[in-house]
Order: C-alpha cells, then sequence, then structure tokens
C-alpha cells in the first residue's frame, strides 16, 4: 500500500504545477502600474485617472467601541458598543470598446474589490 503512495503524490505534483495560472481580478492595470485591493482612493485616482462614474452604494458597518476615556484619580476606562457606519462607492472605469469595463468598490477610503465587466461603449 505505501509503494504505490509515491508515484501517486508524483502525478498530483506534476498536475498541480502544469496547471496555468488562472489570472484573478484583484488587481487593475493603469498604463505600466497596478492597482489592487487594499490600496486608497488617492493612489487609484493618481495613477488611474477619474472614474468614468461613481456612485454611493449604501453602508457598511459593524459593532466598535469608542476610544478608551482615561481620567480622574483612579484612571478607568468606560468602553461601550456602538454601531460604526461606513460609506461605500462603486467606481466604474470604461477603457472604450476594445476593453472590459472595470468596477472598483471602496469601503471607506479602501479598495475593497475589483470586478470585469462586459466590454466598454
Amino acid at each position: 500500500m505505501l509503494s504505490s503512495i509515491g508515484p501517486m503524490l508524483a502525478m498530483s505534483a506534476m498536475l498541480l504545477t502544469s496547471t496555468p495560472a488562472v489570472p484573478s481580478d484583484d488587481t487593475m492595470r493603469c498604463g505600466t502600474r497596478l492597482v489592487g485591493e487594499g490600496d486608497g482612493k488617492d493612489k487609484v485616482r493618481t495613477l488611474c485617472g477619474e472614474p468614468t462614474s461613481i456612485s454611493q452604494a449604501g453602508y457598511v458597518g459593524g459593532p466598535g467601541y469608542y476610544p478608551n476615556y482615561n481620567t480622574g484619580v483612579y484612571q478607568y476606562s468606560y468602553p461601550w458598543p456602538n454601531w460604526t457606519a461606513v460609506p461605500v462607492e462603486v467606481w466604474t472605469y470604461n477603457l472604450g470598446p476594445n476593453k472590459l469595463l472595470r468596477t472598483l468598490r471602496f469601503v471607506g477610503d479602501e479598495l475593497d474589490e475589483i470586478r470585469t465587466n462586459g466590454y466598454g461603449y
């Protein structure tokens, strides 16, 4: 039984190394530079220019905490739960009829998602 594991591992390794890499939508090329998830709006705007359109897509949020305020003789701190709302914007780059539309989703100032849509116009 153990003698058959070696050839199976070798075959698996060959299949994994021969599989072509699938391009992902987590980056977008702007000229000779790349922008990717986690980049800020200012970097994207500087490298890619103004988007064709910007739309507000609502808010996302979740529980958070206010900062602790240490005051008084005993330096007590009182954190309390709250709800933090962060705006979501969707930027669309129309790169022309021969290139694909790119849709960038920003949560706050951070690029959260890049999607490729059909061809531009």
